[in-house]
Parts: C-alpha cells; sequence; structure tokens
C-alpha cells in the first residue's frame, strides 16, 4: 500500500502543520506555566526558579521556530538556495536544546533550497533515532551542486523509526499522522530534491544518507 496514493497535499499540509504544533506547544506551555507561577509566587527562590524555565523554555520555542522555518517553509521564493552556515546554526540550536551534541562538517557554501530542507529534515530523523539524547555528525560531501549527505547517530537506544523502514520499503500499512508524517515528508523532500534516501543500524549507531 502506498502511502504517494493516499495522503493529498492538503492532507500533507494538514499534517505538517499538527507535527509543529506538536513540537512548539512544550515550550510555550513551559512559558504560560512558568509565567503563572511568578504572578502567584511570592518565595524569591520559587520566582527564580520560574524565571529560569522561562528563559530555557523560550530559547528552545525559538529554537524550534527557526528551524521549522527553513525545515518546513518556503524560505525564499522557488528556486532559491539557502546559506549552510544558518542551516548549521538552526540545527545546532534546535539539537543542543534537546539534550543532543552536534558536529557539522561540510562547506561553507549556499545550496539549492530543497537540498538543505531535505538535510535538515534528515536531522529531525537523527534526533527521533536517539530518544535518550546522544551525538549526532552530519557531514556534507562533494560540492554543493550535487552533495550527498551523511548523519550519524551515536546514543543510548539507537534505532532507525520503524515507519521510516516501511516507507523506504514501500510497505506503509495504516494512516499516517502527526507523530508519523516526518519521515513521510521527508521522503518527499529526497524525491523533490533528486536524492534517495537510506537508513541503516550499524552496531550501535544509527546512519542516514542521501545521495
Amino acid at each position: 500500500m502506498s502511502a504517494e496514493t493516499e495522503l493529498t497535499d492538503l492532507e500533507l499540509a494538514a499534517l505538517v502543520s499538527s507535527k509543529i504544533c506538536h513540537d512548539i506547544i512544550s515550550p510555550v506551555g513551559a512559558i504560560a506555566n512558568g509565567l503563572e507561577i511568578m504572578d502567584e509566587e511570592a518565595d524569591q527562590e520559587m520566582r527564580e526558579h520560574a524565571m529560569n524555565l522561562v528563559r530555557k523554555s523560550a530559547t528552545q520555542a525559538s529554537a524550534k521556530l527557526q528551524f521549522a522555518r527553513l525545515a518546513f517553509g518556503a524560505a525564499g521564493s522557488a528556486g532559491a538556495s539557502i546559506d549552510l552556515n544558518e542551516a548549521q546554526k538552526v540545527a545546532r540550536a534546535v539539537a543542543e536544546s534537546d539534550k543532543h551534541s552536534i558536529e557539522w562538517s561540510g562547506p561553507a557554501a549556499s545550496m539549492a533550497k530543497d537540498k538543505v530542507k531535505l538535510l535538515l529534515n534528515m536531522v529531525t530523523l537523527a534526533l527521533a533515532a536517539l530518544p535518550r539524547g546522544g551525538k549526532i555528525a552530519v557531514s556534507i560531501a562533494d560540492n554543493a551542486e550535487a552533495p550527498s549527505f551523511e548523519i550519524v547517530c551515536e546514543g543510548d537506544a539507537s534505532r532507525v523509526p520503524e515507519i521510516l523502514s516501511d516507507i523506504l520499503s514501500g510497505s506503509i500499512n495504516g494512516a499516517l499522522d502527526a507523530h508519523s508524517i516526518q519521515p513521510y515528508y521527508t521522503q518527499r523532500i529526497a524525491t523533490s530534491a533528486g536524492m534517495g534516501l537510506k537508513a541503516r543500524k550499524v552496531g550501535d549507531s544509527v546512519i542516514f544518507s542521501a545521495a
């Protein structure tokens, strides 16, 4: 059964929007909780704790929004390119706000929008592959016109998301939802960019690649 034939563009847009809202709602909710505590709590130590929560959550929400702008948004007109330094900046911010470290090896250049969007969506898959946190190493090889990407994930309980394996093998069963839309969207972006997406488990590591 092919999700490609079952998911319309409107359904895809709705599910991606739900996924982005799901990612943002946690830090935004924490900001609201922190402000509520500050309004109601007289103890200075508790107020300082609440303020630290607000600061941390605001940083996390900002990182996720800036990442989503490049990974899911238009980020310029059709055919536009994106600076890889900007892509590295937003990837590092969102990774480091969520128990992960990231290493980035690649040229200081601009690259076609679809290819950068693919790379950032692969970073999102990498974050999901390390549910307990860990190290993510991003490598961009060859030239900016015809690049290849490899992301190596190392950490406890690393795994290739099952739905991604199903999508790559063309054997999706059941409807996609806001939790499973990320691998599907990444595959769609890879197709649009003219690149093949792969995922494999090697020892304790998970490796995502595209070329």
